[in-house]
């Protein structure tokens, strides 16, 4: 019998009974509340906005601490997104929090790809998260949780509309995380025309489909002071960890040469509500919503593309082997094509070779013939020209031992004449 077949009949036989005593599973809550307690608590954010809106000074005011890190400049050439982890301890419960800061946003010259890191590390985050779970060994339980769970998305306090950027920035983004839009440094801006900013940034986030976290109103013990709050987005708040004494107490505040600007006074900026909507009331829900609509749509869409499917095209259920078998079938015989592909590849890349190789080889005969050739006529050539330097040597060797012989002639007959003539005079001396 099926599996799903063996549920169904559990669920529709399942009876209510009363107890004749005390069990003791009513302390369930209280041992997942002990168990929660000791294993500690997860959150992360991500704080997407400009260089100098004061998310660095948002987040040691919300958590009433001092986090380290370096002030960011308006010099870099992309978008860097910079990760610390802190570990945060209040009354017995342990919180590791995570603060992902985007440095540099809106800095460049070309913002067309400004979203784009921010999507890749937030996809390699569920990544990342989806290969743990898909491990034979898995230990989710003690799994450092880095998938974001809250996007505080700073709104510089124009007064007018929201940016191109930013329309863009939250529409790439309201599929992959839970954004909370908030008017950053908001006593910037005079009460009226926050409020009218805040009228046009809900307008113009409706009316370009951005879907931005509404705050839970299932839960009867939350859902009036949620429904409140929702109607109060974006939030318009200012962060401070400067203490300043008013009245008689030290409170969070920012002072101007025109007054002093309180950051817990709700009359003045909603700060209070925002740090009691993320971490008093609804952290839990931002976890729950992470994991069972963001990341559950990534998780689909990584396991579709792979070829898992939970029903078969006649609408019956599909089992994991099964779909694995299909799977792995199907990689078998694309591999093969793609191996008869390469090797028909190879046997036509082999004869192209070889007929270039026989070409080249050609030439070179052809080019050896004609150097041959061209050798054996300078060769020739070179011969007859020694051949006619040896006759003209010869001739000259001829002609020079003519003339010395003429001259060796001329020599011995002019002697002769000589003698004859001293002898005639000799003769006429003794007459």
């Amino acid at each position: 019998m099926a599996a799903t077949d063996i549920a169904r009949q559990v669920g529709e036989g399942c009876r209510t009974v009363p107890l004749a005593g005390h069990v003791g599973f009513d302390s369930l809550p209280d041992q997942l509340v002990n168990k929660s307690v000791s294993q500690g608590f997860c959150f992360n954010i991500l704080c997407v906005g400009e260089t100098g809106l004061g998310k660095s000074t948002l987040m040691d005011t919300l958590f009433n601490t001092k986090f380290e890190g370096e002030p960011a400049t308006h010099t870099q050439p992309g978008v860097q997104l910079r990760s610390n982890t802190y570990d945060l301890q209040e009354s017995n419960v342990g919180l590791k929090l995570t603060i992902v800061s985007t440095v540099g946003f809106g800095d460049q010259i070309n913002k067309e790809d400004s979203y784009k890191p921010i999507v890749e590390f937030i996809d390699a985050q569920f990544e990342a998260y989806l290969q743990e779970e898909l491990k034979i060994r898995r230990v989710l339980h003690t799994y450092h949780d880095s998938r974001i769970h809250a996007c505080l998305y700073f709104i510089a306090p124009t007064g007018h509309s929201l940016k191109s950027l930013d329309l863009v920035t939250m529409k790439k983004l309201d599929s992959k995380v839970n954004i909370i839009p908030i008017i950053a440094k908001s006593d910037a801006i005079s009460k009226s025309e926050l409020t009218k900013f805040k009228i046009k940034i809900t307008s113009e986030l409706v009316s370009n489909g951005v879907q931005i976290y509404q705050f839970p109103t299932d839960d009867e013990s939350v859902a009036e002071i949620n429904g409140t709050m929702n109607a109060h987005l974006p939030f318009a708040v200012i962060g401070s960890t400067e203490e300043l004494k008013i009245g008689n107490k030290m409170m969070k505040a920012r002072q101007y040469p025109w007054g002093t600007v309180q950051v817990e006074n709700e009359a003045h900026c909603d700060f209070v509500k925002l740090r009691e909507m993320l971490i008093r009331v609804n952290m839990d829900d931002l976890r729950e919503q992470t994991h069972s609509r963001h990341y559950e749509l990534y998780r689909r869409c990584k396991l579709e593309e792979m070829g898992f499917k939970d029903t078969d095209p006649d609408s019956k259920p599909f089992s994991l082997q099964e779909t694995y078998e299909a799977k792995r079938n199907e990689f078998l015989g694309e591999l093969q094509k793609k191996e008869e592909e390469m090797r028909q590849m190879f046997v036509q890349r082999v004869k192209e070779k070889e007929a270039e190789l026989k070409e080249a080889e050609k030439e070179l005969h052809e080019k050896f013939d004609r150097l041959k050739k061209l050798h054996q006529d300078e060769k020739k050539k070179l011969e007859d020209k020694k051949k006619s330097l040896d006759d003209e040597v010869n001739a000259f060797k001829q002609r020079k031992t003519a003339a010395e012989l003429l001259q060796s002639q001329g020599s011995q007959a002019g002697g002769s004449q000589t003698l004859k003539r001293d002898k005639e005079k000799k003769n006429l001396g003794f007459l």
